[in-house]
């Protein structure tokens, strides 16, 4: 049973999430894995969480 966890931006419709999960998930069935076993975690996180070269993102 693969587990996927995506850390993201905040800020991405359920439309998008959904995409992103199917896309995931398709990857996982081309390599033999059933689609039923696979799990998707998406944790949005505010940019303001978020540090790039000791920056916050939402600073950049």
């Amino acid at each position: 049973m693969p587990v996927v966890i995506v850390e993201m931006w905040e800020g991405r419709t359920v439309d998008q999430k959904r995409q992103l999960a199917e896309g995931i998930t398709s990857s996982f069935v081309k390599l033999g894995t059933p689609a039923e076993a696979v799990h998707v975690i998406m944790k949005d996180i505010p940019k303001q969480n978020w540090a790039i070269g000791g920056k916050l993102a939402s600073e950049r």
